[in-house]
């Protein structure tokens, strides 16, 4: 995966200097793009970082060290604050390395000279070929698959990362949108999930992932309204029978995502009162599923659960 641009290198050029200062505007060309021949370092710094005064000096000299095998690229946060919100900077000194188009490896702080050596020398045994020259759409899906990768292991930093070098590309990349919706859900954020589906195209609001994403905002927003579990848990200990605490207490065991114990609610309320709130708790049982999707272990548990009320 390279995400390099649409088009391949149409022919030989001068060779990069192997250390330079960027900016948002450039970062495509000066990391995206150069990663494709060669890995790409890139030191989010700033004038007034004290640690970064002692990083920079040993990434330069283990750079022009490695002769062209790795390259570094300075970019100073306080002139280029989008592109360090948009890379989830949240302290500096901050270096990412890029390979083939995507971030590949990192850290933060700084580091002895001879941290930062082993550090570039992974990365530069880790890199993939040079590319040949992909067309852009196996790029977008490779990086996709990176992307969907790090967000089901509960890396909403990279995911987050890669999802946004996506949309670099493809503003309107659907499956981008709705991973990085997924990546603010992932961090409790559905205001923030909720813009990035309003930016999904009209005749892509449709599908499994995008009507997953969009229940599980809706499901959150709700959960936002109500009292904390604790105090409707106390409401039930006193009144099994307060069948809103119950339902209320699934919404709130849901946002918390406790998601077997938030369908369980709904199948007990159910067990009691199978037609309570115009059968609401059987329809919130399914927002439920569909947010979480088929495969998840609590959709599964849950529709047998709800299999064995409603066939009792």
């Amino acid at each position: 995966m390279t995400l390099s641009g649409l088009t391949p290198h149409a022919g030989a050029a001068p060779a990069p200097a192997p250390i330079k200062d960027s900016s948002t505007a450039a970062f495509k060309a000066d990391v995206l793009d150069a990663s494709r021949d060669a890995p790409v370092l890139v030191d989010f710094w700033a004038p007034w970082c004290g640690p970064c005064r002692q990083l920079t000096p040993a990434l330069e000299k283990v750079v022009k060290e490695k002769a062209g095998k790795v390259r570094l690229v300075k970019i100073n946060i306080d002139e280029n604050q989008a592109l360090a919100g948009q890379m989830g900077i949240q302290s500096i000194p901050a270096v990412f390395a890029f390979a083939g188009g995507r971030p590949v490896d990192g850290f933060m702080g700084a580091l002895p000279e001879s941290e930062v050596r082993r550090f570039i020398d992974r990365v530069i045994a880790g890199a993939p070929p040079a590319a040949a020259g992909d067309g852009i759409e196996a790029q977008l899906a490779e990086a996709l698959a990176a992307a969907q990768e790090a967000l089901a292991a509960g890396d909403l930093t990279r995911a987050a990362q890669v999802f946004g070098l996506v949309l670099q590309h493809a503003p309107d990349n659907a499956p981008a949108l709705i991973g990085m919706a997924n990546v603010y859900l992932g961090a409790g954020d559905p205001e923030h999930a909720a813009e990035a589906l309003d930016l999904v195209p009209e005749d892509q609001r449709k599908g499994e992932a995008y009507l997953g994403a969009l229940s599980a905002v809706r499901l959150l927003a709700e959960a936002a309204e109500l009292s904390a579990t604790e105090e409707l848990e106390s409401r039930i200990a006193a009144d099994p029978d307060d069948l809103q605490a119950r339902f209320d207490l699934a919404l709130a065991l849901n946002a918390e995502g406790r998601r077997g114990e938030a369908a369980e609610q709904l199948v007990a309320l159910m067990r009691r009162d199978r037609a309570w709130n115009e059968d609401g708790a059987r329809r919130k049982l399914l927002e439920f599923f569909e947010a979480w999707g088929p495969k998840d272990p609590a959709t599964q548990k849950g529709r047998r659960q709800l299999s064995a009320v409603l066939f009792a």
